[in-house]
Parts: structure tokens; C-alpha cells; sequence
């Protein structure tokens, strides 16, 4: 059932403070929300249910993001025939990254073109968000389309696994008349040694679409779960320590010390010095 947002009457709402609502608002879920659900439920209670903050991000990771979202408007720009010049003219990065699309840009269709298409569905009473950086509509076919600012994952495997290539070819299968052999992904990858690495295309088929359909029920049966007894007062599971998701030898999870996955004994016996607290001004 194909429901476009703001069209429905029941109420839709992300997560964020929506805890204790009635139960017939329909909370929206993207596939970051999948993704974090699936990854840590601990976390995703953090972040989206009690909106607590996550640590700044280091200044090169969000140039790193901006940049992102700026090569997202370009090709949006581009899709819609406006001028792109402003763009990759003004920024070496973004110049190098819209040549490598001009000189190795992924197979397309040929169909009804769409540039940031926002699909939505209505599933187990969630109401599942995809944006499409493009998809092209055939008579027979079609292709969604999502551009990456980094470089082609070296395990395929990772990528398939994702909620993104699951969630996205599931949602257009469900809204449309499509049958899912008919629907296929394809991720552009701006950073590539090779032309032939830029692209990576993802058939979808019939038994993929039944396992993402089980997949996505059984996640969401748990998480109606994990909700009823979050207003109860208990919090999401955790992850097991030994993942080793919560604390690395390159980083740590911002809700490592909340969630008790730190050993703060060095750091409790070993106070700050006069010298390291900083003056604060009268």
C-alpha cells in the first residue's frame, strides 16, 4: 500500500519525543533508523527516542559531509537542466568528483526521471521514508539510483546486507506495479582508482524481496517490543561487549561511558592537574 506523505489522515511523526503519544500515530522510519536499530538498540534509544547528542564531529568529517550534500545538489541541479557551473567550478573536490561522473557515469535507463524522490509505505503500521538521489521509470524496468561520496566497499557482501539496498528496492516493489526482478539498484561511487569501479549495480528478485519482507517484520516486531517496555521503564537491549562496536583501538561510541562499555578507573584516579582545568572568565 503506497501512501505519499502528508496525504494520509492517520498522524506521522520521525521518533524523536514522540514516546508516550497514542498509539494510533504512525512513527516514520528511514533506513539510517533501520540501520542503527539493527546495529545497536541501545543507541538508537539514545539518539532517537531521548534525543541526547552526539559527540561534535571532527571538523574534517563534516567538511567531509557538507561536501557530500553539496555533490547531492549538484546532480540534483544537473537532473533538473539548472546550471551547475557555481558549483564544481568553486571547489577542486567537487570538480574532480562531477569529471569522474561525466567520464565514467553508471549504465541508465531510459525512462521517467525523478531526482530526490521521496517514496513512503505503510508497514506494520510503520511508515517506512526512501529518498531517491534519482530513479528512472521504465515500462518494464526501473532503476533507483544513489550517488556515494567515498570509495567502492571491497566486500560487496557489506553493501547488499544493508538496510539502504534492502529498504529502497522494497518500498518502489511495494507502491508500484513493479515485480521485484524488475527493479534493480545502482550505487555510483565518486571515489574509484578504475572507470569500471565507479559503479556497482544490485539486481533485486523475488527472494530477496520475501527475505527483507520477513527481515523488516521481525525488526519491528521487536522494536514494538522494546518500546512497550521502554515507557515501562526499561531501557533497549545492548550489544554484546565482545562486537566490539562500543569501544575500538580507532574509535568509540559516543554512548560508551552511559552505557557502562568504558573503563573509566585510570580516568577517575587520575584527576585533572590545576594547569589542565580551564580559566573561566569573571
Amino acid at each position: 500500500m503506497f501512501i505519499s506523505a502528508g496525504t494520509s489522515s492517520t498522524t506521522t511523526s520521525s521518533f524523536p519525543g514522540e514516546i508516550g503519544l497514542p498509539t494510533e500515530t504512525v512513527f516514520s522510519l528511514s533506513q539510517g533508523h533501520l540501520q542503527l536499530l539493527s546495529s545497536c538498540p541501545r543507541k538508537f534509544q539514545h539518539v532517537y527516542l531521548e534525543q541526547l547528542g552526539l559527540s561534535p564531529q571532527h571538523p574534517e568529517q563534516q567538511s567531509r559531509q557538507e561536501l557530500g550534500t553539496r555533490f547531492h545538489q549538484l546532480m540534483q541541479q544537473r537532473e533538473l537542466g539548472l546550471p551547475v557551473d557555481n558549483f564544481w567550478q568553486t571547489d577542486p573536490q567537487l570538480n574532480r568528483w562531477f569529471a569522474a561522473f561525466m567520464c565514467a557515469p553508471p549504465p541508465l535507463l531510459e525512462g521517467l526521471r525523478q531526482s530526490e524522490h521521496r517514496r513512503t509505505l505503510l508497514f506494520e503500521n510503520y511508515l517506512l521514508v526512501a529518498v531517491y538521489d534519482l530513479l528512472i521509470e521504465a515500462e518494464q524496468q526501473a532503476q533507483i539510483l544513489d550517488w556515494k561520496t567515498y570509495s567502492r566497499p571491497q566486500n560487496p557482501a557489506w553493501l547488499r546486507q544493508n538496510w539502504q539496498s534492502r529498504l529502497y528496492p522494497f518500498i518502489l516493489v511495494e507502491s508500484s506495479d513493479y515485480q521485484p526482478e524488475q527493479v534493480s539498484l545502482t550505487y555510483w561511487f565518486a571515489e574509484a582508482p578504475e572507470k569500471a569501479d565507479h559503479s556497482l549495480t544490485l539486481p533485486y528478485g523475488p527472494v530477496w524481496h520475501e527475505q527483507t519482507r520477513q527481515e523488516l517484520t521481525l525488526l519491528l516486531s521487536q522494536l514494538n517490543q522494546w518500546l512497550e517496555r521502554y515507557r515501562a521503564g526499561e531501557d533497549f537491549p545492548q550489544i554484546d561487549r565482545a562486537a566490539g562496536q562500543c569501544v575500538g583501538p580507532a574509535s568509540q561510541c559516543s554512548f560508551a561511558i552511559r552505557c557502562d562499555r568504558l573503563d573509566t578507573t585510570a580516568r577517575d584516579l587520575n584527576p585533572p592537574g590545576l594547569a589542565d582545568i580551564p580559566e573561566l572568565p569573571l
